[in-house]
């Protein structure tokens, strides 16, 4: 069992920071992808405030298949193009959607979910597939959100490529 020192939710950089250093310490050593998407989704779980998901679609044969996650059962695929996660990896850019019932082509997962933020994952050019975290709050996330969790990503892409 791991401990962090996470710093408060109100103080974003520093938040995302204290993840960034407890996740390299996760999974600097460990080679396995889904091991190490799995303590990403955990960590996100237990530190973020305000979210009813956490998670992974892998880019697979052309489509996004359910990954590691937090949270309530998901939708198993999704085709890219598709959805808030289909358009992050389509458009290889960050989704920050404030209210996903105003989102063209929202696929609604869990109800309860009404903000969502998505961040592709890309690694040598290619999409690995994308972070994906739903809040039961509208603009729950914001430019910090954003930031913080592309920095998360960057870290974790080498090291959940199978």
């Amino acid at each position: 069992m791991h401990s962090f020192d996470i710093a408060g939710s109100s103080d974003k950089p520093a938040l995302y920071a204290d993840l960034r250093s407890a996740l390299d310490g996760l999974t600097a050593d460990e080679p396995d992808p889904i091991a190490n998407m799995a303590n990403m989704a955990a960590l996100l779980w237990e530190y973020l405030p305000d979210i009813n998901w956490a998670g992974f679609y892998r880019a697979i044969d052309g489509e996004l298949v359910l990954g590691p996650f937090q949270g309530k059962t998901a939708c198993i695929r999704i085709a890219i193009g598709a959805g808030v996660c289909g358009t992050a990896a389509a458009s290889r850019e960050t989704q920050l959607v404030d209210d996903v019932d105003a989102f063209p082509g929202h696929i609604p997962c869990d109800a309860a979910s009404a903000s969502e933020l998505v961040v592709p994952i890309i690694v040598k050019g290619d999409l690995i597939g994308v972070l994906d975290i739903d809040s039961p709050n509208r603009a729950r996330f914001d430019a910090d959100d954003a930031a913080g969790c592309e920095a998360l990503v960057a870290l974790i892409g080498p090291r959940i490529v199978g």
